[in-house]
């Protein structure tokens, strides 16, 4: 007799789901297998999110199956998920800050004691025999409140463990984390995977895709694309699917003629985070802030704004002194910055889309102290389009757009306001691979037309691939100017760690 196939511990088949006249799903079907890391990729808009939301029980499919063990189910609400065994880690961990870690795991569902009261002791012990799975160490009675991201997401995987998950899903779970975090985190996947439980892995970077997951699926516009075996693909055919076209360039950085000094920092010190730091910017130029985290990049960045003091030091734009900790006087200096977190620093996630979009030129749009609806209207809409926003309505919270189309109304906010400096700080986390190619064009595009930019990003290509100039930051200091001949990835990294070739044991 042959034996009885291995049924898939959770699948989704020609699974569709709309939003209005948004078809956000069309006919998806997915299959995740126990002792499987399984890849999930696919641009902004693709439908991952709805996808994920769907396997944890928060959306309901309009057509099409939701099997557990190849039996049909449905999921209500988010319990039935969980008691189905699947769990989610997001990116950003929502823990109480108050509570123990072990609190934490346990929440909602304290083991009891004969008396009914909370077994605590029990508590430590699962949390003690769940974090040893995962090979990690931490105190179960310690307050989550000053944990990092890393830390936290492990307190959710072992939240996890905890409820006997079997479908584990990490979406975009590194996208805050350093290298050696993200590192402890596979670690941990692998570990998990080796024990039987299935894994659904989103990430826009291949090379952690590549080096994780043993099979990958690519969506596009809410429909399945492929699935394949990762050893049987390669990045260009990843990218290719995603986005049902050639991206040849995606570092489109033009030269453009450079001008007059328009940013000059002289000796920035703020005690504690930053010190001593000097650059300039001219006009055409793009100068990228490059370095491991922690390094004092966003810090230097957010001083120069006038979010945050300085002790010392000074800031002249177009050869005017800007006053320290005036963001509005920056503004009007022709400084904008569209920041790291957008979520939380770049928009209002529960206004709409024309609103954010417009809203650093509220007094312009103006008559007689009274918005012009008609006129914020017609600007939202001039910027949608030359950035070519994806959206539904203009009146819709921008919280219903993708994460690239969020990235495009901050810039769209900012350049609204006609800078002579632009600082961008991360401009592509989180966002896929085509819509990067477009925000790298469009960065280009304003170095052309003689703005000067200055780039805050991790990641080592984009710095190489855009950037005129790199100035190497670490632990507060630039360590290394580099120009765009002589900056490769290697001399950018000794120069992050703050090392020199010749200190290096090879």
């Amino acid at each position: 007799m042959d034996p009885e196939p291995v049924l898939a511990p959770l699948a989704l088949v020609d699974v569709a789901k709309s939003f209005g006249s948004v078809r956000a799903l069309r006919g998806l079907s997915l299959e995740l297998h126990a002792g499987e890391i399984h890849a999930l990729v696919g641009e902004n808009g693709a439908g991952k999110s709805t996808l994920v939301k769907m396997i944890a029980g928060i959306h309901r499919p309009d057509e099409g199956q939701l099997l557990v063990d190849g039996r049909p189910t449905e999921f209500t609400a988010p319990v039935d998920a969980q008691r189905a065994g699947v769990a989610v880690i997001h990116q950003e961990p929502t823990l109480f800050p108050d509570l123990s870690v072990a609190e934490n795991i346990f929440v909602g569902r304290h083991p009891r004691t004969r008396m009914w009261t909370i077994d605590r002791a029990r508590m430590r012990q699962e949390t003690e025999e769940a974090f040893a799975r995962l090979g990690v160490q931490m105190d179960p009675d310690r307050p989550t409140r000053g944990l990092s991201i890393a830390d936290q997401q492990l307190v959710e995987i072992a939240k996890a463990l905890t409820r006997k998950a079997r479908v584990l899903v990490m979406d975009e779970p590194t996208a805050a984390l350093s290298g050696v975090e993200a590192d402890r985190l596979f670690e941990v996947a692998r570990t998990l995977r080796d024990s039987g439980t299935a894994l659904l892995f989103i990430s826009h970077r291949f090379d952690e895709v590549f080096a994780l997951c043993d099979r990958i699926t690519v969506v596009r516009d809410g429909a399945f694309v492929s699935c394949d075996l990762t050893a049987d693909l390669d990045v260009d055919t990843v990218v290719h699917r995603m986005v049902g076209r050639e991206v040849n360039t995606l570092y489109p950085k033009e030269d453009a003629e450079q001008g007059n000094t328009l940013l000059e920092v002289k000796g920035l010190t703020r005690e504690g985070v930053f010190a001593d730091v000097s650059f300039s910017v001219r006009a055409g130029e793009i100068v990228a802030l490059a370095g491991l985290v922690g390094a004092g990049r966003s810090e230097v960045v957010r001083a120069v704004f006038g979010v945050d003091h300085y002790d010392a030091g000074t800031v002249h734009v177009g050869g005017r002194a800007l006053p320290p900790g005036r963001s509005k006087a920056a503004m009007a200096a022709g400084i904008a910055l569209v920041p790291e977190d957008r979520r939380q620093q770049g928009l209002i996630m529960e206004s709409s889309v024309q609103r954010n979009a417009t809203s650093t030129r509220r007094r312009s749009l103006s008559r007689f102290g009274l918005l012009v609806p008609r006129a914020e209207r017609a600007a939202a809409n001039d910027w949608g389009e030359r950035l070519q926003l994806k959206f539904g309505d203009l009146a819709d919270q921008v919280s219903t757009l993708s994460g690239g189309n969020q990235q495009k109304v901050v810039l769209a906010k900012w350049l609204s306001t006609e800078p002579q400096v632009l600082f961008v700080d991360e401009p592509t986390r989180g966002i896929d691979v085509g819509t990067k190619a477009e925000v790298h064009r469009l960065l280009s595009a304003l170095a052309g037309e003689g703005l000067a930019i200055v780039m805050v990003s991790s990641e080592l290509p984009e710095v190489l691939g855009m950037a005129d100039r790199v100035l190497v930051m670490h632990e507060g200091r630039i360590t290394a100017e580099l120009d765009r001949d002589e900056a490769d990835e290697e001399t950018v990294m000794y120069a992050a760690t703050g090392q020199r070739p010749s200190e290096v044991t090879r």
